[in-house]
């Protein structure tokens, strides 16, 4: 199975506000809580290992089924090190996949292919309306240095919280109570943006409005039907 276990079904471009969020519905954004990889920048684990592997084998290392790799992911994600995760994936799928789990955590930035187009704007339009700003990523924290150092965009957040440094994972409720705590914002009045479905879960259960992110114009224009006053995208003809 390619992709990370366990996601549920839901429609992208879509503002939800289920279960504890469903409270929320209505009430002003005052702040937006981005995901980092595939919603700011572009993540894709296959360009680091184009070099030196096959697609076939490519394809095999990034099936879960056959790998462990997004499990893997996920022990990092939680604070566990990249040796670690190594070692674990040595013990339970094979010396062959460890072996490329290390090429990828040793050559990890040719993962972070670029800026999602139209994002970067969108933030910036955000902050010049008085929005609040924030990211909250499933990120290993010995490799977040290449994300932040590298991707300008992540450095114009009023504030991060990054799991591998607080030991708390997405879609946990615990990450999203310590973001808010954090950046002392009320979920109320916020939105999380996230790719991943089960994500938008944890944040609707944290009171969290969430949207599962495919398209900077979507979203821009799903935020401003929620009342965001950021510029429209122009229908010139």
């Amino acid at each position: 199975m390619k992709g990370w276990p366990g996601e549920p079904d839901m429609e992208h471009d879509v503002l939800m506000a289920d279960g504890n969020a469903a409270s929320a519905a209505g009430k002003p954004i005052t702040d937006v809580i981005f995901d980092f990889g595939n919603v700011l920048i572009y993540w894709d684990p296959a360009a680091v290992l184009i070099p030196r592997y096959d697609q076939e084998t490519i394809d095999r290392f990034l099936d879960n089924d056959i790998s462990g790799f997004y499990d893997a992911n996920d022990l990092m994600d939680g604070g566990e090190t990249p040796d670690e995760a190594i070692a674990w994936m040595r013990e339970t799928h094979g010396a062959q996949w460890a072996d490329i789990l290390r090429y990828y955590v040793d050559n990890f930035e040719d993962s972070l292919t670029g800026v999602v187009p139209g994002m970067r704007v969108l933030v910036d339009d955000l902050k010049a309306a008085g929005i609040g700003v924030w990211g909250l990523s499933n990120w290993e924290k010995e490799l977040f240095h290449c994300a932040e150092e590298n991707c300008k965009i992540l450095q114009r957040l009023d504030g991060k919280l990054v799991s591998g440094f607080v030991k708390l994972r997405k879609p946990h409720r615990e990450i999203y109570d310590a973001a808010l705590e954090r950046f002392g914002i009320k979920p109320e009045t916020s939105v999380f943006i996230d790719d991943k479905a089960m994500n938008i879960v944890g944040a609707n259960e944290a009171g969290i409005r969430g949207i599962r992110f495919s398209d900077s114009r979507k979203l821009r224009n799903i935020l401003i039907a929620q009342g965001v006053n950021i510029p429209a995208v122009r229908d010139v003809r």
